[in-house]
């Protein structure tokens, strides 16, 4: 098979993709040229419905080309598409392993279906497992795997017979930091004991910059390109941490984002972090809102900045997002609903859930106050989803006690859920009916009727911006809209509580600053929220968090307080991640010497 040893892994001329969906033509790529250079590691990156799921499968032959040229490693996808199979690796967003086998014969299949010789098969098993660290559970089924595992896995069946190029479409969408981190290393060392290419799309800007190069996408166009630190330097001076003892942190941020002259405004722990649309000369230049004790300090830039930078315009006059918008809640404010001075609206006591012989929750207690926002952290099959279900009165729990507004779940569940609202870490409404349909489905499942119903409809397509899609079927909507949707369906009936499981796994960094606003404000109007999260920067919008690992909490408090226990001279200011893996980490090492 002739390849072309000097040329790019991947090279794309001008190439078009259009698709019909719901009777509307959807144009996917639009004369989108790009370059990527052999044995890299380059980031495919831009907000939901850019193009990127598309490229990565017209890239792997899966997909005919509507207009223009992609050639892979010297070959012409569109006339030898088989031909360029052989040489490339695809792991899809959603790979598809077969649950009911167990890990050893998901390798199997995939050795199967990818021709390895069996003579082959031992020596490339042991080095996969070894690096993805499931040699121990070989027999296990892999639904029995948790988050992280399954995408080790995924990856494995990947690389059982060793690509030329390695496709991977968001692989660390759904798992902790810890497992993030271990994915990671494993792409590394393939990388360079292998001597493979890799284009790699994600929704994780701090992964961008550990690529050597990125493409920046946007409605189907390359609107940047270069190495992620090319894209940082453009921001230099424009990034601050602004902090007041005068008003709270979401009323800072949120006066911050309206102010003229600012690109970004973001909760980071104590402080809003600050990127405005040109250096100033000075920080006494930084548009500060009409507050005592305000401070400001300038912070390095980040390529995240960039990113939203370059998109703010794009964006701002289109409806894909409306990231720089400040909603309201759509709720009536309750007076003196605040975290600092609120009733406790959940308690939760010694709580434990068995599983058979396996405890999933082991003695864990907390409490959370009206108009905070609670996050629960933990790795993958920490017990946080388990805590998560009891809590909206979906799983009955072992023992401990568990209090929901008022009332004892173990007695009144039913009551308790009509005073929430819950958010499914999975799309989970019914995607054959439109927009309106599951709004309407929703709000009568929750009481409403006549003209309450109806107004809050009308509510839900305003404010959550759904007017332009309330006929198109859910499943249509793109991933941040879904999202909103979502969100939506969760608040018909003013809940007091609302418990968001994972709520912005997937989208991009706009969506979840657009999402997160919506939050503040609920927060803001006395609702208390009640967040799981695998975004550790997330976790700074949080009033108080806890940590968990193998059923039990590990660290409860603010994440400023948190993130002070692992400040060393060496690391002053360590990131929420950071914390989060020192925290299992030190757990682990607990464990293993017991």
């Amino acid at each position: 098979m002739a390849q072309n040893e000097n040329g790019p892994a991947i090279l794309l001329e001008r190439i078009d993709k259009k698709f019909n969906a719901g009777g509307r033509t959807v144009t996917a790529l639009d004369g989108l040229s790009a370059r990527i250079e052999k044995g890299t590691i380059t980031g495919l990156i831009g907000p939901d419905g850019a193009g990127k799921t598309t490229l990565m499968r017209l890239i792997a032959g899966l997909l005919r080309l509507d207009g223009g040229r992609i050639d892979v490693l010297g070959l012409d996808v569109g006339a030898r598409p088989l031909e360029v199979q052989t040489l490339v690796g695809y792991m899809p967003q959603h790979f598809g392993l077969y649950e009911d086998l167990s890990v050893q014969e998901n390798l199997d299949l995939y050795a199967d279906l990818q021709d390895v010789a069996a003579v082959d098969r031992p020596a490339r098993y042991a080095e996969l497992l070894h690096m993805t660290g499931l040699a121990p559970f070989t027999d296990r089924l892999a639904g029995k795997l948790s988050g992280g595992m399954k995408q080790k896995l995924g990856l494995a069946c990947t690389l059982v017979r060793v690509p030329t190029l390695l496709l991977l479409d968001e692989p660390t969408v759904g798992v902790d930091p810890v497992s993030r981190r271990e994915l990671w290393g494993i792409i590394d060392r393939v990388t360079k004991a292998e001597g493979m290419t890799v284009l790699l799309s994600t929704a994780y800007l701090d992964e961008a910059e550990r690529c050597g190069a990125v493409l920046l996408m946007h409605e189907g166009r390359l609107i940047g390109d270069g190495t992620p630190a090319s894209f940082t330097e453009r921001m230099r001076g424009r990034s601050f941490r602004v902090t007041s003892r005068d008003i709270s942190k979401r009323r800072l941020q949120k006066r911050l984002a309206a102010a003229p002259g600012v690109l970004d405004a973001i909760i980071q722990g104590a402080h809003v972090r600050v990127v405005l649309d040109r250096a100033p000369a000075s920080p006494g230049e930084v548009p500060l809102p009409d507050a005592q004790d305000i401070e400001i300090q300038p912070t390095p830039p980040r390529f995240e900045d960039s990113f939203v930078a370059l998109l703010k315009d794009r964006v701002a006059e289109g409806p894909a997002h409306s990231a720089l918008a400040s909603p309201e809640s759509g709720f009536a404010a309750k007076p003196g609903a605040t975290p600092q001075n609120a009733e406790d609206c959940i308690v939760v006591e010694h709580l434990v859930r068995r599983f058979g012989a396996f405890t999933a929750v082991d003695d864990v207690s907390f409490t959370v106050r009206r108009g905070e926002i609670f996050g629960l952290l933990g790795a993958n099959g920490a017990g946080k989803s388990t805590t998560f279900r009891m809590l909206c009165g979906l799983l009955p729990p072992t023992a401990g006690k568990l209090s929901v507004v008022g009332f004892d779940l173990r007695t009144a569940a039913a009551t308790a859920r009509g005073r929430i609202g819950y958010m499914a870490q999975k799309f989970s409404l019914y995607g054959d009916l439109s927009v309106r349909e599951n709004l309407r489905f929703f709000s009568s499942a929750y009481g409403l009727a006549g003209a309450k119903q109806r107004e809050r409809i009308a509510w839900a397509l305003s404010e959550l911006e759904l007017q332009s899609f309330a006929e198109a079927t859910s499943k249509e909507l793109p991933l941040g809209f879904k999202q909103r949707l979502a969100l939506a369906c969760a608040l018909m009936h003013e809940p007091e509580i609302i418990f968001l499981d994972e709520p912005t796994s997937g989208v991009d960094p706009l969506a979840r600053r657009d999402f997160w606003r919506r939050i503040n404000a609920l927060a803001e109007s006395g609702v208390t929220v009640l967040v799981t999260t695998h975004f550790m920067e997330e976790a700074e919008y949080c009033d108080r968090l806890v940590i968990m690992a193998r059923g039990r909490i590990l660290a409860e408090g603010s994440s400023v307080a948190i993130k002070a226990r692992f400040q060393t001279a060496e690391s002053p200011d360590p990131t929420m991640e950071d914390a989060f893996i020192a925290l299992i980490e030190h757990d682990d090492a607990e464990v293993k010497a017991a």
